[in-house]
């Protein structure tokens, strides 16, 4: 029997490129004020800009909120280039 994963749903909810609201967030892998780096339901989600700040973040829910000014919003899969799926983000990075 395969095993399917559930997918929860993944929104981005962006206002005037200062504030964003974020549903599906798995985990915070990095953050500071130039950048925040969320695993999403979606795959890896690099979030760029100036001044950002996590305002709420629950991850029971799966839930975060920033504050900044938000320049670019960049998706990658969570197995890009090939590797294997199980294999870390900095894992693949580092290599």
């Amino acid at each position: 029997m395969e095993e399917s994963k559930i997918v929860k749903a993944h929104k981005v909810l962006l206002s005037n490129r200062k504030t964003g609201n974020f549903s599906g967030v798995i985990d915070v892998l990095s953050f500071d004020v130039g950048e925040i780096l969320l695993e999403t339901e979606q795959g890896m989600l690099l979030i760029k800009g100036a001044d950002l700040h996590v305002n709420r973040l629950t991850l029971e829910k799966g839930e975060i909120d920033i504050s900044g000014r938000i320049d670019s919003l960049s998706y990658s899969d969570g197995n890009a280039y090939g590797k294997p799926a199980n294999e870390s983000f900095f894992g693949r990075l580092f290599k």
